[in-house]
């Protein structure tokens, strides 16, 4: 009977505790109880530093010259400006991460365009509803490598036959080879034009997709940029390894228009997002990456110091024992005493006090900034930039986006952390290439709150 009892008792005692659980589970709700209390959202650990970058803290600094300036090229007036926290890829963007994005995209239409194989495609899970827009999306975990469509393992010679048309044809082929057309490779995004959709918010007759920018870009990098730069150089070799020969992998990608960088961090941006969703975590778990704006790539470059010449300090080129401290052009006719007669690897000498590497020299890099020669006059001192989002048809001028660092074929001069050049958006060189950053989502790593 006393264990009966206490049996009841206890039960008694669990049901309470139940009780007071449930209430507790339901306070935190919208209702509450009639009370106040927010959309709860799913925690993230902001503090993760995205794989390759480094965490730039927010700052404020003196933007522009500090110290010599050509005269007829008075454009980079001192301003002191802030900079919020962000990530930032601590090199360039090298061949073989390029490589990455360029297999996505011909793995991507050899599936969609050619090889139409439900093999390669996610299936609905048990007793899930087909995409009521009929939308099919690739297993990637299927693709793997590339190898069980380019492999022909598990298909015999299905695939090849199927993939015949992405090779070159005809008098294209050299020596009967199978080699990839790559004028195939388009990447097709589409993203928001923020700054104008800022501009025309209380315009009622506007619709969001008069916002929508939408854009087809051809992703191989152009390798012909060797011989093209420079008349009667010896450059063959490059061209043809490159970007395709192992021992350049861990190079900084050219050839690559500012376009195609944009492109890339739009597939960047992707690629994670669906990781993320496939984890169940929010599609913004982390902000999209982007091309550095020329504010974000000065204060990175001078890594957090006060008046400095170079991204090592300055303000001289050599260190105490003489050793040149970036790649470029150390004097006429000499690429060679630094180290590299043309680019080399991305974490070769020192990183500044940020962990960034050749943030001066090596290659220069694209910015998402249109170029302006009086834009430090007109840029707000918060998180400054000048965009542009250039039309086909709009005059070259307005397609001019500025380039930072200076490269391995430049003098000095431009390897000073202030100094400002442009290319043309549409236009590929074997000295520049590009890295991303992505803002951080709050005020300081450090900060818990």
């Amino acid at each position: 009977m006393q264990d009966i009892t206490i049996k009841v008792a206890m039960r008694k005692i669990y049901i309470i505790a139940l009780a007071v659980i449930t209430a507790a589970i339901s306070g935190c709700g919208r209702t509450s109880n009639g009370e106040l209390v927010g959309v709860k959202s799913k925690k993230l650990p902001t503090s993760q530093i995205p794989l390759g970058m480094v965490y730039i803290p927010a700052g404020s600094f003196v933007m522009g010259q500090t110290d010599q300036d050509i005269t007829f090229a008075q454009i980079a007036q001192n301003k002191q400006v802030t900079i919020p926290a962000f990530f930032m890829d601590e090199t360039e963007i090298t061949n073989s991460e390029y490589h990455q994005f360029v297999n996505w995209v011909r793995d991507s239409i050899a599936i969609t365009d050619y090889l139409q194989d439900d093999e390669f495609y996610l299936k609905p899970k048990k007793g899930a509803a087909e995409n009521l827009d009929g939308a099919k999306y690739i297993d990637w975990k299927k693709v793997g490598n590339g190898a069980a469509i380019w492999g022909n393992k598990k298909k015999g010679n299905t695939n090849a036959a199927k993939l015949q048309d992405m090779y070159y044809q005809g008098e294209d082929k050299i020596f009967g080879r199978n080699e990839i057309d790559v004028r195939l490779l388009k990447y097709d995004f589409a993203i928001m034009k923020q700054r104008e959709a800022a501009n025309f918010r209380g315009d009622k007759t506007k619709r969001r997709s008069d916002f929508i920018f939408r854009d087809t870009v051809a992703i191989y990098p152009d390798t012909l940029v060797w011989l093209a730069d420079f008349a009667y150089a010896q450059n063959e070799p490059l061209v043809e390894g490159y970007f395709s020969h192992p021992s350049f992998e861990n190079y900084p990608v050219v050839g690559v228009t500012w376009r195609q960088a944009r492109a890339f961090t739009v597939w960047r941006t992707r690629f994670y997002e669906n990781y993320a969703q496939s984890r169940g975590l929010p599609r913004m778990s982390r902000l999209p990456f982007e091309l550095p704006s020329e504010g974000q790539f000065e204060y990175a470059a001078r890594g957090g110091r006060i008046g400095n010449d170079y991204p090592w300090g300055g303000p001289y080129i050599r260190n105490a024992k003489g050793c040149l401290m970036a790649n470029f052009k150390p004097g006429r006719g000499n690429y060679i005493d630094d180290g590299g007669a043309f680019t080399v690897n991305v974490k070769s000498y020192f990183p500044n006090d940020f962990g960034l590497y050749n943030m001066a020299g090596n290659v220069a890099e694209w910015t998402s900034s249109a170029f302006d020669e009086s834009a430090s006059t007109f840029v707000h001192d918060l998180s400054p930039t000048f965009n542009y989002e250039a039309k086909a048809s709009d005059p070259e001028v307005m397609k001019r986006k500025v380039i930072r660092g200076g490269s391995w074929k430049d003098i000095g001069y431009f390897l000073q952390n202030s100094s400002r050049a442009f290319e043309y958006q549409d236009t590929a060189k074997s000295f520049i290439g590009f890295r991303c950053v992505t803002t951080f989502t709050g005020r300081d790593i450090r900060d818990k709150n």
